[in-house]
């Protein structure tokens, strides 16, 4: 398996009849596992918030401080989630990158990775089977991923 040499939120995965789908994602920098959520409508403050609910809950389990870093979309930002993100601080915190630096965002380079491994050059003639190719790749990589670990380490 390739090893690029090296958590922006939503891809868009395109069919091509240029319809797409979208995911919010995140590594867990310890282990690589991906968590996931497929956003069938839009990217808003709603489903912003309900991605990080989940990955909130997940990370309860663990005694262990969360920092989730994300970029400077309107809706990570948005007033409708602000007082939920500072009832969970400390333990839950959202640093955001500076402004403009998507390169810098780890989770970019899982949607490259995703769409190197199973969407590049592929003729995918409905959506779904889209959803499903890169969804079995995201399952895999559910379980805790070295390839993942590696690929978002901040060093």
């Amino acid at each position: 398996m390739w090893v690029p040499p090296e958590v922006k939120e939503p891809v868009l995965l395109h069919a091509p009849t240029r319809k797409s789908v979208g995911y919010f994602g995140a590594v867990r920098l310890r282990d690589g596992k991906f968590i996931y959520a497929r956003e069938e409508d839009k990217f808003n403050a709603q489903s912003c918030w309900q991605f990080l609910k989940q990955l909130r809950q997940k990370s309860l389990r663990s005694s262990k401080r969360v920092v989730i870093i994300i970029d400077n979309a309107k809706y990570h930002h948005a007033l409708l989630h602000k007082a939920w993100r500072e009832e969970a601080m400390p333990r839950f915190r959202l640093d955001f990158l500076p402004p403009y630096s998507p390169d810098l965002n780890p989770i970019e380079r899982v949607w490259k990775l995703t769409r190197r491994l199973c969407l590049h050059n592929v003729y995918f003639p409905k959506l779904d089977q889209v959803r499903e190719t890169a969804e079995r790749q995201f399952d895999q990589w559910s379980g805790g991923s070295s390839t993942l670990r590696k690929l978002c380490a901040i060093t």
